[in-house]
């Protein structure tokens, strides 16, 4: 089983972040850019687990800047369920899927918190 404990820790220090800012960051860009990140991963998850596409993709919805913090922790959390249960013959390979999920996370939190 893939360990999908990069992703899960950097999803995590994110979400803390953003819990811990004050509105007027979170009103200034922080929280799109974190509910990009937080739809952008739950898609990710979505195609994982239904990868013939039979399941049409449900778009995260905008619950507020306080929300944030813990959507991006939920979608972080199911993708990287996602790639722990994936199937080996997924067109790219999971732990390639998982160092480009740990990136996007890396970024979003770069660009969010300058």
């Amino acid at each position: 089983m893939l360990d999908t404990s990069p992703l899960t820790e950097a999803v995590e220090r994110f979400a803390d972040r953003l819990r811990a800012m004050p509105q007027s960051r979170l009103q200034r860009g922080a929280a799109a850019e974190a509910l990009e990140l937080a739809r952008e991963l739950s898609v990710r998850a979505q195609r994982l687990e239904a990868p013939d596409g039979a399941a049409p993709a449900h778009t995260m919805p905008d619950a507020g800047v306080f929300a944030v913090g813990d959507q991006v922790a939920v979608a972080g959390t199911d993708l990287a369920e996602a790639l722990r249960t994936a199937a080996p013959e997924t067109a790219k390979a999971p732990s390639e899927m998982l160092d480009e999920a740990v990136r996007l996370v890396e970024q979003a939190e770069v660009r969010a918190t300058r």
